[in-house]
């Protein structure tokens, strides 16, 4: 690691970001620079190893709010933001594997409008009748309830269809 300080534009460049990014950063509290003669911001290792932090936190969809908290020594909130964000986290897995449970669905079904299948029909129609509201799908909602590969009318795919879907 550098053993100078670096200046705005060398730590912007180092993590891929824009300068003023950095400064934005300043101005709400998460970055404190030290300034050299001339005013201008100089950052060490330390501030090197918050930006990361920073980035990474946002690449996990923290917001810089809830950053703050994290790496404020001193915050109360720490637990109930990092507690909040992992309940985020486990809502988004269970939206992608939803959104799997879906695509595979279509993939194995044989109505190539997967709004005409009777089995997908009866996964939502509580919600198309007014009865409930969201889109949950069960685990796996590939499956048909008579097997992955049966068609439609209740009746085994034929050889063919087995071995061209599996």
């Amino acid at each position: 690691m550098k053993s100078t300080p670096w200046s705005v534009g060398e730590l912007a460049e180092r993590f891929g970001l824009a300068t003023h990014v950095l400064r934005h950063w300043e101005d709400v509290g998460l970055l404190t620079p030290a300034r050299d003669a001339a005013g201008r911001r100089r950052y060490g290792e330390a501030d090197a190893y918050r930006v990361a932090t920073i980035v990474a936190s946002k690449a996990a969809g923290m917001s810089l709010d809830q950053i703050r908290a994290l790496v404020d020594t001193g915050s109360a909130e720490r637990h109930r933001i990092l507690e909040t964000h992992l309940a985020d986290i486990d809502e988004q897995i269970a939206a992608l594997e939803r959104s799997r449970a879906m695509a595979r669905h279509a993939m194995e079904c044989q109505a190539h409008d997967i709004s005409n299948c009777p089995n997908f029909r009866a996964h939502v129609a509580d919600i198309v009748s007014g009865a409930r509201i969201g889109m949950p799908f069960p685990r796996h909602a590939g499956e048909h309830p008579s097997g992955p590969h049966a068609t439609h009318e209740g009746a085994a795919a034929t050889p063919e269809l087995r071995a061209s879907s599996a």
